[in-house]
């Protein structure tokens, strides 16, 4: 395995389990012995936690790099090759990796959630809403990779199928928080430095029956759809197939280019915390149209989705979604909508490399102000 390293971490802050800000109603760990490692919820699975709609609940997450078997399973090591200091890695790393959990590499997804999280009188036709309030770095660094002959160039990147990963750590200024990555592999070298923008990639429900669902691709029930515009002030309305919706969160991220095209975005561990709100069955068809997957706003968009694992039928699927949007929510014929969302909207690759490929269009919601 190949780094691409950086001088010494010295931040010690770092946001335990248990300890600083929670701004929500009410505060989940992620508990080691808890958690979902690999897949996700099913209708049988227990609630770790009851919630009534319009709670808002700060959850704690953790990133999956630095604890998989391919890493060694020991964050401290892992991360103490990069200059990090033992007590700037998180306890319930530690804790997970020296446990007798089973997680079977490349056959388990590699992704942490917290949860189930049951939202008292949600029923099957009903969306589950779910409102990003605060997302709050629990440590000062993060990891990309490009592992296990995947991403989006297989078989040509990681040369020689080598697994690699890239440290980055976190600087701030006084407007911003930035990740830095070096060029190359000399840590006295120049670096990139890029904006950070947090957010959850996965967000979710449990899918119906007994079988849980694997955690790399996504679909109707959310999961894994890495859409960077899911920031802080975002929701997204998740169609909700057993009762109490099971929701959960994971896959933390700092940063994401559209597309993910190494394998991963910028992977480490947030404190989300997350309202969530029930959309009643009547009204799903009035306000989102014949709705069949995830879809998103933020203060500035409307954003349906397209899932396939053909990316022109992910295309195809999203623009479907936005034109049953606009026809629900403001009227407009068909073909007008298809020929608006032509003219003005941007349809963007959220990821191509979770199996499932993810599209999602912008659609600006100043254009329908009058």
């Amino acid at each position: 395995m190949t780094f691409s390293p950086l001088p010494s971490v010295n931040e010690t802050a770092i946001l335990a389990q248990g300890s600083g800000p929670v701004v929500g109603d009410d505060y989940l760990p992620c508990r080691p012995e808890e958690i979902f490692w690999g897949d996700l919820p099913c209708a049988t699975d227990r609630p770790v936690m009851s919630v009534m709609p319009g709670t808002t609940l700060t959850i704690d997450t953790l990133s999956h790099e630095g604890i998989l078997a391919d890493q060694g399973r020991d964050p401290r090591k892992y991360f103490g090759a990069h200059g990090v200091a033992p007590e700037c890695v998180l306890d319930e790393a530690v804790a997970l990796c020296a446990s007798d959990r089973t997680h079977r590499q490349g056959i388990d997804g590699p992704h942490v959630t917290t949860g189930p999280i049951e939202v008292v009188g949600a029923m099957p036709g009903d969306l589950l809403a779910m409102t990003i309030v605060e997302t709050l770095r629990r440590v000062p660094y993060g990891v990309v990779s490009n592992r296990h002959g995947r991403g989006s160039l297989p078989g040509e990147y990681p040369s020689g199928g080598i697994t690699y990963s890239a440290f980055v750590s976190v600087q701030e200024d006084a407007d911003a928080a930035y990740g830095v990555l070096p060029l190359t592999q000399d840590v006295d070298g120049p670096a990139a430095r890029f904006p950070l923008s947090p957010f959850l990639g996965i967000m979710g429900v449990a899918v119906d029956g007994d079988s849980r669902a694997h955690s790399i691709p996504p679909g109707a029930h959310g999961g894994n759809i890495d859409i960077n515009l899911l920031t802080a002030g975002s929701t997204l309305y998740l169609p909700v197939q057993v009762p109490g919706a099971l929701a959960y969160v994971g896959d933390p991220h700092f940063a994401q280019g559209d597309g993910e095209v190494a394998l991963t975005a910028l992977e480490a561990s947030l404190r989300a915390t997350v309202r969530f709100d029930i959309v009643r069955a009547p009204d799903v068809a009035a306000r989102f149209g014949d709705l069949v997957g995830p879809i998103a706003e933020t203060q500035e968009f409307l954003v349906p989705t397209g899932l396939d694992t053909d990316l022109d039928v992910a295309v195809q699927n999203c623009v479907r979604a936005a034109v049953s949007l606009l026809s629900a929510r403001y009227g407009m014929d068909h073909a007008q909508a298809l020929a608006y969302l032509s003219a003005a909207t941007d349809f963007n690759i959220s990821q191509v490399v979770d199996v499932v490929k993810g599209v999602h269009a912008r659609i600006r919601r100043t254009d329908f102000a009058s």
